[in-house]
């Protein structure tokens, strides 16, 4: 349901020759396997399962995980330890986020709810994907308006 909601954003779903050429805001299409194997090659990040969104903003790459969590504890928590650790890791010159829905956001003293207030990356609903990805593109069409000026 994930990669179908990607399609309604409005941008183009490119395939990875045509998403490195792509000037302007893409998103990556392709299985999870297929997202992992391009972020292992071209982004310099290591991991060990899929990915379920990585999307080109300019200059600026963002990565994520997306998981939609029904209920507390067990098994849902297991599903939240991918999301968790995408938004925990230290790479820098990437923008990770976990698009997460569901109960993870009611205000409890759950241990989702708890870790996700103390994590370091960007953890957002899906609802919220796609101003998100708007607000990193106004940041980074100025530098890339600044970097033309100082090549001449």
């Amino acid at each position: 349901m994930f990669r179908n909601s990607m399609l309604r954003l409005g941008y183009p779903v490119l395939l990875e020759d045509d998403f490195l050429k792509h000037k302007g805001i893409a998103v990556l299409g392709g299985s999870d396997k297929y997202l992992k194997n391009f972020a292992n090659k071209y982004l310099g990040i290591k991991v060990d399962k899929g990915l379920d969104l990585i999307v080109k903003v300019f200059d600026k790459y963002i990565v994520g995980e997306a998981k939609f969590l029904t209920d507390f504890g067990g098994h849902q928590n297991a599903q939240f330890n991918d999301p968790y650790s995408l938004l925990n890791s230290d790479h820098k010159k990437l923008i990770r986020i976990g698009v997460l829905d569901g109960v993870i956001w009611l205000p409890t003293n759950n241990s989702m709810h708890v870790r996700i207030k103390e994590q370091k990356g960007i953890a957002l609903s899906a609802l919220l994907l796609k101003d998100f990805i708007k607000e990193v593109a106004k940041k980074a069409k100025p530098l890339q308006k600044r970097k033309k000026r100082s090549a001449k």
